[in-house]
C-alpha cells in the first residue's frame, strides 16, 4: 500500500511541475524586464539624491568655513590692533598664524601696502597691482569698521599657488588686516562633485552601463566605465534616449539590441543601458533554478509523505509500547501521544487517563503555584528513592532543558550534585542568592531531614539587577561607560593606599583639544561621539596598571597603578597616546579627525601622600601644556 501511495503522487506531481514551468517562461520575461525597469530606476533616483546631497554639501561647506574663516580673520585683527609690535616682527606674525590655524597673515596700511606678514616674501606688495588684491583695498574706503570681504579661491598674486583669503577692517586706524587659507576641503567636494567621479564609485551590475548626457546637445557629461563616451554617443543617440523614459529596447549601430531607460534631471538625460543578452541570460538562469527547485520540492514532499507512513502508522505501535513499558517501570512523568489515526488517539488517552490519577498530587501542587503569578518552584527527594518530586518551573528557573529536568527526576543523587554545584557560590551581600547564568538569579531554601530534602525556588533577577543597574548608575559617566570623577577618587585612593614597596603610582588629568570648535562646527552629535571614541581608547588600557574616568564637559582623568618606577609609567603614557593617535574619528561624511588631548601627571611613591593634591599637581601640568604646546603631556616637576 505504501509504495503504491507514492508511485501515485510521484505521478501527480511532476506533471504539475512540468506545467508550471512552462507558464513561468511565459510570465518570467515581463516580470525581469519590470525589474531591471524599476532596478535603473533606483538607481537613477540614487543618482539624483546623491547630486543633490553633494550639492548642498558643497553650499553648506562654503558657508560654515566661510563664517569660520571671517572668525579668524577679525581675531587677528583683534590682536594686530592691541599689540602693534606684533605686526612688525615676522616670526611673532608666523606664531600669531599657527595659533589661528591659519596659513598665511597680513597687515596692510592705508596706501594699500602689505607692511608685515608671516611670508616674509610677501612684505611690500602692493595691493593695486594686481587683479587678484586689488578688490581688498575697497575695504580702506569703507566707513563700516566691520567691513570684510571673503574672496572665493584662486591663484594668488605672489606665487600663482590657490589660496582663499578673507579681508577686514581695522578699527581705529585705516587699514585691512587679510588671512588666507589653503582651501582643501572645497576643492576635494568639488572634485566629488563630476559625474566621472561619481560613477566611479558607483556600484553597476555585470553588463550594466551608466551614463549622462546633456539633453539639449546629446554631449555626454560622464560614463560609468571611465572612458571618454564616444561609445556612448555612437550607439545612443541622444532622439533614441528621449524615447525610452518608460524602458524600451533599442539597437544601437554595433548591431547589438540593449534595454534602455532614461530620466530627465534638469538640463542632463540620466541614463542606464544592459545588453538584451543578458537579460535572456536572466530568464534562462531564472528557469533552470525554479526547475530545480521544482525538482527539489517534489523529492522532498515524497520523502515526507513516506516518512508520514511510515511513521503515523508503522511507528506509533512502537511508541505505545515503549511508553507502556516506561509506565509500568515506574516512570510516571510519561505520557503516551501517538497520533496519526482515531484508534491510537483513543488509546493513548485512555492510557493517559489511568496514569492521571497516579500524579494527580503533583498536579495540583503545580497549578496551585501557576494561579498564584508568582515565579515559583519546589523539589523533594527521600532518601533511599531515586525518584525526584518537582513542579512545573523548575527547569525554566534553574536553567535547564525539560529534557535534563526528567533525567534529573529519574536520578536523585545527580539532582543533589546539581543543586550543590549552584548553592556552593552564593551572590556576594545577599541570602540564598545565587546565579544562574548571565541574566538569571534565584534565592533557594533548602530544609534538609531524616528523611530527605525540600527546596523551593523562586526568581529574584528582576531585583538582582535594579540594585546593579543602580549601582552603575551610581558610579559611571552615562554617555562614556567610564567612572564618575567622585567614585574614581575613592578607588584612587584606595590604589594609592595599598601601594606596595617599591612601586609608584601617578594621576593624569586631560583635557581635549578643540573640543568646542567640533561642537560648533559640527553640532553635539558629533562631539558626543567624539568623546565616547575617547573614552573607548582609555577603555582599551590595561585594567590593571590603569584606573579611567570622566571628570566633566571634555575632561578626564586617569590612575596608573603598580608601576615601578617614573620610566614605566612614561612608558604607559606613551602608550596611551600611540593609541590615541591610531583612532580617527568621522565627523562628517568626507572629514575625519585624530583626537587631540592634552595632558598632565604627577606621581608618587608614598602612600600618605594626600590624592587631592596629586590631583592639583596633575592639573597644574596639564595646564602648563594646553597653554605651551597641546597634544601631548607633561609632568609635575613641583
Amino acid at each position: 500500500m505504501q509504495k503504491t501511495f507514492i508511485k501515485y503522487v510521484f505521478v501527480i506531481m511532476t506533471s504539475a511541475i512540468f506545467l508550471i514551468l512552462i507558464i513561468n517562461v511565459l510570465l518570467s520575461k515581463h516580470t525581469l524586464e519590470n525589474q531591471q525597469y524599476n532596478s535603473f530606476q533606483a538607481k537613477i533616483e540614487q543618482i539624483i539624491h546623491t547630486l543633490d546631497n553633494n550639492r548642498r554639501e558643497l553650499d553648506l561647506l562654503k558657508r560654515n568655513l566661510d563664517e569660520d574663516y571671517l572668525i579668524r580673520a577679525r581675531a587677528a585683527a583683534y590682536v594686530v590692533d592691541r599689540q602693534e609690535e606684533v605686526s612688525m616682527d615676522v616670526s611673532k606674525m608666523q606664531y600669531l598664524a599657527r595659533l589661528l590655524n591659519v596659513d598665511e597673515l597680513h597687515v596692510i596700511d592705508e596706501n594699500g601696502i602689505i607692511v608685515s606678514a608671516s611670508v616674509s616674501e610677501y612684505v611690500g606688495i602692493d595691493m593695486a597691482d594686481h587683479e587678484q588684491t586689488r578688490p581688498f583695498l575697497d575695504l580702506l574706503d569703507s566707513e563700516d569698521e566691520d567691513a570684510y570681504l571673503i574672496q572665493e579661491p584662486k591663484p594668488n598674486a605672489a606665487a600663482g599657488i590657490i589660496r582663499q583669503y578673507v579681508g577686514v577692517a581695522r578699527k581705529g586706524q585705516k587699514g585691512v588686516v587679510q588671512v588666507g587659507f589653503e582651501p582643501k576641503r572645497q576643492l576635494e567636494a568639488q572634485s566629488r562633485n563630476t559625474y566621472d567621479y561619481m560613477f566611479s564609485r558607483f556600484p553597476t551590475d555585470v553588463g550594466e552601463e551608466l551614463f549622462v548626457v546633456d539633453s539639449d546637445t546629446g554631449e555626454t557629461l560622464g560614463y560609468s566605465e571611465g572612458g571618454d563616451g564616444d561609445s556612448v554617443a555612437k550607439y545612443y543617440p541622444l532622439d533614441e534616449l528621449l524615447e525610452c523614459e518608460l524602458g524600451a529596447y533599442k539597437t544601437g549601430t554595433d548591431g547589438e539590441q540593449r534595454y534602455v531607460v532614461s530620466r530627465r534631471n534638469e538640463d542632463v538625460l540620466i541614463c542606464a543601458a544592459m545588453p538584451a543578452e543578458d537579460l535572456m541570460k536572466k530568464l534562462m538562469e531564472n528557469t533552470v533554478m525554479t526547475l530545480i527547485y521544482l525538482l527539489f520540492i517534489e523529492a522532498a514532499v515524497i520523502l515526507l509523505l513516506n516518512y508520514l507512513v511510515r511513521s503515523k502508522v508503522i511507528d506509533g505501535i512502537h511508541r505505545i509500547n515503549e511508553d507502556l513499558s516506561a509506565i509500568t517501570n515506574g516512570n510516571f512523568d510519561t505520557t503516551v501521544s501517538v497520533s496519526g489515526n482515531r484508534e491510537f488517539e483513543e488509546l493513548s488517552k485512555g492510557i493517559n487517563t489511568m496514569v492521571t490519577s497516579i500524579v494527580s498530587i503533583s498536579n495540583r501542587i503545580s497549578a496551585i503555584i501557576e494561579i498564584s503569578g508568582i515565579p515559583l518552584a519546589a523539589f523533594e527527594y527521600e532518601n533511599g528513592i531515586n525518584h525526584v518530586f518537582v513542579t512545573l518551573g523548575v527547569g525554566e528557573l534553574l536553567g535547564i532543558s525539560n529534557k535534563e529536568v526528567a533525567e534529573f527526576c529519574k536520578n536523585a543523587d545527580e539532582f543533589d550534585k546539581f543543586i550543590g554545584s549552584i548553592t556552593e557560590n552564593p551572590i556576594e551581600g545577599e541570602t540564598d542568592v545565587y546565579q544562574i547564568n548571565d541574566d538569571k538569579y534565584v534565592r533557594i531554601h533548602m530544609s534538609e531531614s531524616l528523611e530527605g530534602k525540600l527546596g523551593v525556588i523562586t526568581d529574584v533577577t528582576a531585583d538582582i539587577m535594579e540594585k546593579k543597574r543602580m549601582r552603575y548608575e551610581n558610579t559611571h559617566d552615562q554617555l562614556t561607560g567610564l567612572y564618575k570623577f567622585q567614585y574614581f577618587k575613592e578607588k584612587a585612593e584606595k590604589h594609592l593606599r595599598e601601594l606596595a614597596e617599591g612601586e609608584v603610582c601617578a594621576v593624569v588629568m586631560l583635557d581635549l583639544d578643540f573640543f568646542k570648535g567640533i561642537n560648533d562646527t559640527f553640532g553635539h552629535d558629533v562631539g558626543d561621539r567624539y568623546l565616547q571614541n575617547f573614552s573607548a581608547v582609555m577603555s582599551a588600557m590595561p585594567p590593571e596598571h590603569f584606573l579611567t574616568a570622566r571628570r566633566s564637559g571634555d575632561e578626564f582623568c586617569m590612575m596608573l597603578f603598580g608601576c615601578r618606577n617614573r620610566f614605566e609609567i612614561i612608558r604607559y603614557m606613551n602608550h596611551f597616546y600611540d593609541t590615541l593617535r591610531k583612532n580617527h574619528v568621522p565627523l562628517s561624511e568626507t572629514e575625519t579627525r585624530v583626537i587631540s588631548a592634552s595632558a598632565g601627571f604627577a606621581w608618587t611613591s608614598d602612600t600618605d601622600t594626600d590624592i587631592s593634591e596629586l590631583l592639583s599637581h596633575a592639573d597644574e601640568a596639564l595646564y602648563e601644556v594646553k597653554r605651551d604646546t597641546k597634544g601631548t603631556y607633561g609632568e609635575y616637576t613641583g
